[in-house]
């Protein structure tokens, strides 16, 4: 890890791939700098927000700009494993078994809605997703790489739909918040859409012409696989201090809810509100997603700041609160901002 390398030829890639996504995504830059730390940490993500956020598109541009191999598994209540990994197809003429495969062998899958998915769903989707393999009758394949998993979830309704295991949230890296954006990018967004007027049209013929070509025109790919290695080594090279190694794992143990460490310290006011805190796997992901946030940044160091920053993308999904967390309303950010506020910064 060298303190002083350049990170200009990261920081150049990094701009690129956010004037490419703006080409079809107004706002959103949260969204867009996870998906971006999702890809160079090779790690999977959880979307969650309601309808008509963009969320399908902007992995779909994200898709576009890498050149990988792009699936879209739209997730039901009578999906079948099959439908998900491929099945054995009986060969008549060689009187034998040939494989199928499903779309999960692609670079990129957006599972669209995942928690719409039965167990069995599921369970195929959890070896995928950590043994980036599949098993098909009594084999198992290998998936592409680079294999991300993009899933997305409404949080307004529930009918028809099942709770993800923690098992599998563990196995996410991320999870995302999309949110409603600003009054002034829902303007750019109205303004962004072709006119239905024809006076309006006819006002705005050359401006809305070059809009309707960027819109239509197909994203160049910016991070193919070499760049991509390019912004892993980068991140790589980010230094970070033993003090703020010890800051991730200090704020990871902070999350569990043991009693006799809460009656030492005197903090049980925030632990009744934890069933369940973040397993070594967090301490992993904030450990990177900390030095790839520095790296956005412009930074060839971790600073303190990185890690409060990424612990919400991290923490999120991989707290389970009690009861009383949520008879008083609380949210996983909010027991997240008060673990951080516990732990002193080196």
């Amino acid at each position: 890890m060298d303190e002083n390398f350049d990170t200009a030829p990261a920081a150049a890639l990094l701009d690129a791939c956010r004037r490419e996504m703006a080409k079809r995504i107004v706002g959103q830059g949260e969204m867009i700098d996870g998906l971006l730390m999702s890809l160079i940490a090779g790690g999977h993500i959880l979307l969650e927000g309601v309808p008509g956020l963009a969320k399908t598109r902007a992995v779909k541009s994200l898709a576009e700009i890498t050149g990988l191999v792009f699936k879209r598994i739209q997730f039901t209540p009578d999906l079948l494993p099959a439908d998900l990994t491929g099945t054995l197809i009986w060969e008549q003429a060689s009187g034998s078994f040939s494989v199928r495969r499903g779309p999960v062998f692609a670079n990129v899958i957006l599972a669209d809605e995942i928690n719409r998915a039965p167990a069995k769903v599921q369970s195929a989707l959890l070896e995928a997703m950590e043994e980036r393999q599949v098993t098909i009758g009594e084999n198992s394949y290998p998936l592409p790489d680079p294999f991300f998993v993009l899933a997305t979830q409404n949080p307004i309704e529930h009918e028809g739909t099942y709770a993800l295991p923690e098992a599998e949230l563990d196995r996410f890296l991320l999870k995302l918040l999309i949110r409603y954006p600003d009054p002034s990018e829902e303007l750019k967004i109205l303004d962004f859409a072709a006119p239905f007027s024809s006076s309006r049209a006819a006002d705005r013929a050359d401006e809305n012409n070059e809009a309707d070509k960027a819109r239509s025109a197909p994203l160049n790919t910016v991070l193919d696989t070499a760049s991509l290695e390019t912004l892993r080594a980068a991140a790589d090279s980010v230094f970070i201090d033993e003090q703020i190694m010890s800051y991730i794992v200090s704020v990871v143990s902070a999350s569990r809810p043991l009693r006799e460490k809460a009656a030492r310290s005197g903090r049980e006011g925030i632990y009744r509100y934890i069933a369940f805190g973040a397993s070594p796997r967090a301490s992993l992901a904030l450990y990177r997603c900390s030095r790839i946030r520095a790296l956005f940044e412009g930074r060839s160091f971790v600073t303190p700041e990185d890690v409060k920053a990424a612990a919400f993308p991290v923490l999120r999904h991989r707290l389970v609160l009690s009861y009383e967390a949520e008879a008083d309303g609380l949210e996983p950010d909010s027991v997240i901002s008060r673990i951080l506020t516990l732990v002193p910064m080196p």
